[in-house]
């Protein structure tokens, strides 16, 4: 259980990681008018593309230790049921 906190912990920070590694640039501070986006300089852009895939990684990996918490858990339980129905038989 401890494993499981600590893995979900560490997927939670990890997309803080990747994204704090990808300081964007700060816009000029006496920006008056409209810039369309398309006519920024390249450093300027902040491509959606890695944020996107970063999130869509984050909820598969979320989902799949979720999953894999379940599936050890439910086999912990039929382990314990089947030990509970060999007692009872032996009771009887």
């Amino acid at each position: 259980m401890k494993r499981t906190v600590l893995l979900l912990v560490l997927l939670a920070l990890l997309p803080g990681a990747v994204l704090g590694a990808q300081q964007p640039a700060r816009p000029a501070a006496t920006q008056e008018d409209f810039v369309p986006v398309g006519s920024l300089p390249q450093a300027e852009q902040l491509p959606a593309a890695p944020l996107v895939i970063g999130a869509y990684a984050f909820v598969w990996v979320a989902l799949l230790v979720y999953v894999w918490s379940l599936w050890k858990r439910m086999t912990k339980l039929e382990r314990e049921l089947a030990d509970l129905q060999r007692r009872v038989q032996k009771q009887r």
